[in-house]
């Protein structure tokens, strides 16, 4: 008795025809038959009675009917735990993340779950909210860490919520600058902006344009690191999260209030059933990180 024999025999049964059964299974119905009939020779006794009426099942495939139906089952689930086992010892995970979270947020995520699965190789991608969700929905990103919430629905992805990062204003350590500042006081500030599809440069010259004023930009056009080194330099000074500011000993960082200025990180991928085990295990892992870093919003 050989799975395949079961698998025909299950196929008969459920469709009472044999040539219906070789469609279903996808082999040639004399091919079947044969295998149905090694199976009956193997066991002593008919499964099937034939007739030109079509196919019904003997007493003795009535009794095996359930039996078979239960050993698919169970090799089938069988198989999938074990290639999933088999999904956490390689793979791949395709990640994004705008430029401020990946040094600020991701790196430390990316690097305990490498640590837990080194088997799994990790691709990040940096760019813009907008461009990530782009990315996730055309298949390119498994799960992205982005800014929420989007400019332009996207109703093929699903993002959760996560973080909410306080903003502030990163100043050279020595700066003569307050304790606390309204983002009224950024009217006459140099500030280092950054390039055009960043998610920080929308946010500081709206919160501007909001306070009455358009800011005063000292140099414009930079990532993340660039602008950190610039603000560390005494070009200006720039509105960034505050946790890039962890380890800059060279900066320091303003609370900006009247309004509070923060942004809410979230995790964005896919429906959770098209996601890779691999993919799933990471989003999960990047989750319990997040919150450890900051109370979850």
């Amino acid at each position: 008795m050989h799975l395949q024999q079961l698998a025909y025999f299950v196929a008969v049964a459920q469709t009472r025809h044999f040539t219906q059964a070789a469609d279903l299974s996808g082999v040639s119905q004399p091919s079947l038959s044969k295998q149905i009939r090694v199976l009956e020779n193997s066991l002593g006794t008919p499964l099937f009675v034939r007739d030109r009426g079509g196919v019904e099942l003997t007493s003795a495939g009535e009794a095996l009917l359930p039996h078979a139906q239960r050993i698919l089952i169970d090799v089938e689930a069988a198989q999938r735990a074990v290639h999933e086992v088999a999904g956490l010892r390689r793979g791949l995970v395709r990640v994004g993340a705008t430029p401020s979270l990946c040094d600020a947020a991701l790196a430390d995520g990316v690097a305990r779950f490498h640590q837990r699965h080194p088997g799994i190789d990790l691709v990040v991608e940096e760019g813009g909210s907008r461009l990530l969700a782009q990315a996730l929905v055309r298949g390119r990103l498994d799960v992205a860490l982005l800014i929420a919430p989007l400019t332009d629905s996207q109703d093929d992805i699903v993002t959760t919520p996560v973080l909410r990062e306080r903003l502030v204003l990163a100043s050279p350590v020595d700066a003569d600058v307050p304790d606390s500042m309204d983002v009224a006081d950024l009217r006459d500030v140099p500030l280092v902006m950054f390039r055009e599809g960043y998610d920080l440069r929308d946010v500081t010259l709206m919160a501007c344009r909001r306070a009455g004023f358009s800011p005063r930009i000292a140099l414009e056009g930079g990532e993340m690191s660039a602008v950190l080194r610039f603000v560390e330099t005494g070009l200006g000074h720039a509105v960034v999260p505050s946790m890039v500011l962890a380890n800059r000993p060279q900066l320091r960082g303003t609370p900006l209030t009247n309004p509070v200025l923060e942004r809410t990180v979230a995790i964005a991928h896919r429906d959770v059933g098209s996601m890779p085990l691999a993919a799933r295990a990471f989003t999960e892992e990047l989750a319990e990180h997040l919150a450890e870093l900051e109370q979850p919003v």
